[in-house]
């Protein structure tokens, strides 16, 4: 993060951090997506000008920044953000924007263009491959284990949200399979504690019965057992 931010100078950090932000945008973050849904928030990921403000008079950098960098912060993003970047990620540099709908019933009218308009990161397809990679890592032999399933290349990352009002909140993105992928989401389950104890089997599961059509196994379906009788609510 440090490395973007300071791209033009320590003591110049504006022109790196509002470069890193147009990426961001493009990405679909910290603005509203456009979904056919009310009520969608924008989320939000601060531009030099915010600091600039911010501090006022002080000279800022990097350093003081530096929470940005793993998400924290300033930095706030909604699922359907979440599940969106996962999607560009698996897309390797480009989404449609997220839509519920899929046809109007018992009419003629088309679904609005821009449900089926390709929206492109700026970032060259080749550099999504180590991004990739590391994801698929995570779920083979990282923190998102949990979301392993045979024959099948789960995508995704693990996320812990700090919570000073009670348990941490489990949060995971991912998409699957690996090549020509089917499926993106982003779970978020409130008061659960690591991003790898909760959410990820969920979507793991999810992603098995999105793509199998079922839960096969004893072991998986002892742990969808164990997500759907899961309750956190003492949690809060």
């Amino acid at each position: 993060f440090r490395d973007v931010v300071d791209k033009y100078g320590f003591y110049k950090p504006q022109p790196g951090l509002d470069t890193l932000h147009a990426y961001l945008q493009k990405f679909g973050l910290g603005h509203k997506l456009g979904v056919d849904f009310p009520g969608e928030k924008s989320g939000n990921f601060p531009s030099s000008s915010f600091f600039d403000k911010w501090y006022k008079e002080d000279k800022w950098n990097s350093v003081w920044i530096r929470s940005l960098g793993i998400g924290q912060g300033e930095a706030l993003a909604t699922n359907i953000q979440l599940a969106n970047a996962a999607a560009a990620i698996a897309n390797r540099g480009w989404y449609i924007t997220p839509h519920f709908v899929t046809g109007y019933r018992n009419s003629n009218q088309k679904i609005d263009p821009q449900y089926t308009q390709k929206h492109f990161t700026g970032v060259d397809p080749i550099y999504f491959g180590p991004v990739v990679d590391g994801m698929a890592a995570a779920v083979n032999a990282g923190t998102a284990r949990r979301a392993s399933i045979q024959d099948i290349q789960v995508c995704g990352k693990t996320g812990t949200a700090e919570n000073p009002h009670g348990e941490d909140h489990s949060i995971f993105f991912c998409f699957a399979p690996k090549d020509n992928p089917r499926i993106a989401m982003a779970v978020y389950i409130e008061n659960a504690g690591f991003g790898g104890t909760y959410a990820t089997p969920i979507a793991g599961l999810m992603i098995e019965k999105f793509l199998k059509g079922e839960i096969l196994g004893d072991e998986r379906k002892y742990l969808e057992k164990r997500m759907m009788e899961a309750n956190l609510l003492h949690l809060k």
